[in-house]
Parts: structure tokens; C-alpha cells; sequence
């Protein structure tokens, strides 16, 4: 999920999404750093968009802050498209983090994946956005993996965890530090068929508005 607008004296096309991170292993330097991740990946490709006869230069406008006393109430009647929350803890019930749906707003990051790598929370900010994982996890011979190939993919050899291992044994599958969001990425998010109101705003996805617990504790 994300709030768009189009800007059409600049040219623009700006993608909203702010963070408000909660949970016992979120910390105000986390946010600020999953906040600069995802900015860097996602405006990485310089990427213009064509809508109708104009083009338009794509920005994603990611913001982020840390909010220990969050409620409940203010994840599940938020009514702000751009308002994304995520509880950040060391587990995770799945063993690994997530997000409540192609196109969501909410979330869980576990935090051993974001000390692993910068990738993770833009893999997972595309999956708001409403990008779903390849259906070919077998990329050999197709160059850089783009940002929404899972663990597990079949890749180049200089790509894999160990590039002297063999393909899909241990070490021999996608390394998520060597991920990017290429042009390609940017294209299956259609923003050209988004429809935008009198003052140029439009939304992707939808809300999903769910409030994690600390799940540790019912383990």
C-alpha cells in the first residue's frame, strides 16, 4: 500500500510511505536505517513514467519513525494510506519477516534479516506495493537479480552465498545482499493505470490495519 500523486507542473510522480515502528528490538536508529534502505534501492533506477502523453520522474518519498507507545487502535482505524506499521522483534513466528498481504500495510520485521541485509526491508516494501516473487527462481545466465527474488533462488555463481558451491545446495542459491530494484521491478507496479482524484492522489493496495503482538511470549 502507498499514497501516490501526481504533480503534473514538475513532472513528478511521487510514492508516499511512512513507517512507524514499534516493538522490543525497534530502536529510532533502526527506523532511520530502514527508512534510508529502502530510498536508496527503490529511487535507485532513476525510473520516469509515462502517463497518458506525459512522462513523469518517479520518487518514493519514504519516511520513518520509531513509536514504542503505539496503539492497538491507531494501527486498526488508520484511515491514512501512507502510513505503514511494523512491529520489529529478534522472533518472528514464521522465522523470518513478513508482511499481512500483497499490497498491506502492516507487518513484522525480524531483525536478525535486517542486520543481515540492507535488501530485506526493500523486498519486503515491494511485496506493499503489491509485487509478488517470481514465478522462475532460476536465473542462471539472466544477470542481476532483481529486488523481489526470494531466498532460495537459483543465480549466477558470483551472486550465490558461496560462488564456489554448487547450484541449490547449501551456499549455492541468491546471496539477498546482491539483490536491486532494476526497471523491471518499477514496470510491474503499473503506476501508469492508476486512477488519480481532482488533486492528483491515488492509492495502491489496501489497508490491512493489523497490530502485531510480541509473539515470544506465546511461545
Amino acid at each position: 500500500m502507498a499514497l501516490a500523486q501526481l504533480i503534473k507542473p514538475s513532472r513528478q510522480l511521487f510514492i508516499y510511505s511512512h513507517f512507524y515502528f514499534y516493538g522490543d528490538a525497534a530502536d529510532a536508529t533502526i527506523a532511520k536505517n530502514i527508512a534510508d534502505d529502502i530510498t536508496c534501492h527503490w529511487n535507485e533506477p532513476n525510473a520516469s513514467i509515462q502517463y497518458k502523453q506525459d512522462w513523469y520522474k518517479l520518487v518514493f518519498d519514504i519516511k520513518a519513525v520509531y513509536n514504542p507507545q503505539l496503539k492497538p487502535e491507531e494501527v486498526w482505524y488508520n484511515t491514512d494510506p501512507k502510513l505503514f506499521f511494523f512491529r520489529i522483534e529478534e522472533y518472528s513466528p514464521l522465522d523470518v519477516s513478513f508482511v499481512d498481504g500483497i499490497g498491506s500495510n502492516t507487518g513484522l520485521f525480524k531483525v536478525a534479516n535486517l542486520l543481515q541485509t540492507s535488501t530485506t526491508a526493500a523486498h519486503e516494501y515491494g511485496h506493499m506495493l503489491g509485487l509478488y516473487h517470481p514465478k522462475n527462481l532460476d536465473i542462471r545466465g539472466k544477470g542481476i537479480p532483481g529486488m523481489m527474488y526470494p531466498r532460495g533462488t537459483i543465480c549466477d555463481p558470483h551472486f550465490q552465498y558461496d560462488p564456489n558451491a554448487a547450484a541449490g545446495v547449501t551456499g549455492g542459491t541468491l546471496d539477498p545482499r546482491h539483490r536491486k530494484v532494476l526497471l523491471h521491478d518499477i514496470e510491474l507496479l503499473k503506476l501508469h493505470k492508476l486512477r488519480f482524484n481532482e488533486k492528483g492522489f491515488a492509492v495502491l493496495g489496501d489497508f490491512t490495519s493489523i497490530y502485531h503482538p510480541n509473539y515470544q511470549s506465546f511461545k
